[in-house]
């Protein structure tokens, strides 16, 4: 639409161009391509800015694609652990989406109980059913009857699945 309206003023500039060229106003002339000059001035920054657009696009396209390949690597998982009255290891975390552009749910995370020594005692899987925006986080919360001398939990995140949008 915005190129038909520029064609259709240049040709009105071309017109008054030669019945000013006929009439001999030298100055007019000058007047002329300088309205000229502006004109395509202005289309040119029309068109920077539109590559500017698309090349923004294909590069939001080409991150989507590599945050999507591998969630675990844009999912950070922290959290603490302590022990109920009944027994039970609760544990308290949260899960951070650092990806700029991919959603992801359904987080998977392996929990790691280790004793004083730091030998590992079990190893147990979860899910944690929350949609994941980017740059969002969400807390969880999860009980275990851990393995006897447990002493500490580490978690990991395993995977998740994107959300296609």
């Amino acid at each position: 639409m915005r190129d038909g309206k520029l064609f259709k003023v240049l040709n009105i500039l071309f017109c008054l161009f030669f019945i000013f060229k006929k009439t001999e106003m030298k100055k007019y002339r000058w007047l002329l391509c300088f309205f000229s000059l502006i004109l395509f001035s202005c289309n040119v920054s029309d068109t920077k800015a539109k590559s500017e657009k698309e090349s923004y696009q294909v590069t939001k396209e080409q991150l989507l694609k590599k945050e999507q390949k591998n969630p675990a690597a844009f999912l950070v998982v922290s959290g603490k652990n302590k022990k109920n009255i009944v027994g039970q290891t609760v544990i308290k975390g949260t899960v951070l989406n650092n990806a700029s552009v991919a959603t992801f749910k359904d987080v998977d995370i392996r929990l790691s109980f280790y004793s004083k020594t730091k030998a590992l005692l079990e190893t147990d899987k979860e899910t944690i059913f929350e949609m994941l925006e980017p740059g969002e986080s969400k807390d969880f919360k999860t009980k275990y009857f851990a393995p006897k001398g447990t002493d500490s939990v580490a978690l990991q995140v395993l995977g998740a699945k994107v959300v296609n949008q």
